[in-house]
């Protein structure tokens, strides 16, 4: 590690590099807003947006549940209870009783009222409050290392998967026809997006995870003309409003997350005034 911050002190001649907790979150945005960014455009793809956002709110009720089985590792508390939420989720949805948003609503709502209750207990929800807005800034080593796995078990994943995705995402009825396991394919992609999104909440923010992976994918998708622009796209926007956001917040003094997500939104508007001249 103490090599990569010599590199990035030789080839970033700024005042903000001199700190080991900026090198260690501009590290963090590198690998992860790709990720983001990358994800994002099937999650849009697939209309799972208000499901990655109802994911991010069921985190306090992960913490919760763990706090009641004394699971002390927050994290893993986090992503468990966010599997079971995710495959229930399309369980239900697939029984087609109700519209999907309003199967998400009803989940989201309970698990959000869940976990405030469970965690208010006693007045120590100001423990967590923290988790509304994330600290990019408080990563750590091991913690960078953790991201960088998940982002190669990520890439590993998408090019096994992608066409079956997109296949699923476009027509269900078709992807069956081509003989794809499209009950296997939306539960390990809603699976890789519930580890994905609470493994990040606590430096990204429950109130803004779902932001920053939704932003980027729908700015792309406003100039793209196809699928590998879209991509292409998506990846260089989150990347940019990550290291754009994290640096402008250094200097006003603003939370990271927020900012990222400010500048993720600027782009958006930008590109639908361009996608708009454009005739898209």
């Amino acid at each position: 590690m103490d090599a990569i911050y010599d590199i990035m002190e030789k080839i970033l001649p700024f005042s903000w590099v001199e700190y080991n907790f900026m090198k260690n979150a501009l590290l963090a945005i590198i690998i992860i807003t790709p990720l983001f960014g990358m994800l994002g455009t099937m999650v849009i793809n697939n209309r799972m947006a208000f499901f990655s956002d109802s994911l991010g709110h069921s985190a306090l009720t992960g913490i919760g549940v763990g706090t009641l089985l004394g699971i002390r590792d927050t994290n893993l508390s986090m992503v468990m209870y966010a599997v079971v939420f995710a495959l229930m989720l399309n369980y239900i949805n697939r029984r087609r009783t109700m519209s999907t948003d309003t199967v998400i609503s009803v989940f989201a709502s309970l698990s959000m009222a869940a976990g405030l209750m469970i965690l208010s207990r006693g007045g120590n929800f100001s423990r967590y409050s923290s988790l509304l807005v994330g600290d990019i800034l408080s990563i750590s080593s091991p913690e960078i290392g953790l991201l960088l796995i998940i982002f190669i078990v990520s890439l590993a994943y998408w090019s096994l998967c992608f066409n079956k995705l997109h296949c699923v995402g476009v027509n269900v009825t078709l992807a069956k026809s081509k003989n794809i396991r499209t009950n296997l394919v939306e539960d390990t992609f809603s699976i890789l997006i519930a580890v994905i999104v609470m493994l990040s909440i606590k430096w990204i923010g429950i109130l803004i995870v779902n932001a920053l992976l939704i932003l980027p994918a729908a700015a792309a998708r406003n100039i793209s003309s196809n699928m590998r622009e879209y991509h292409l796209f998506s990846v260089l926007i989150s990347v940019f409003s990550g290291i754009a956001g994290l640096v402008l917040s250094y200097y006003l003094g603003s939370a990271t997350g927020p900012t990222v997500v400010i500048i993720a939104s600027i782009l958006f508007f930008i590109t639908f005034v361009i996608g708009t001249s454009r005739g898209k």
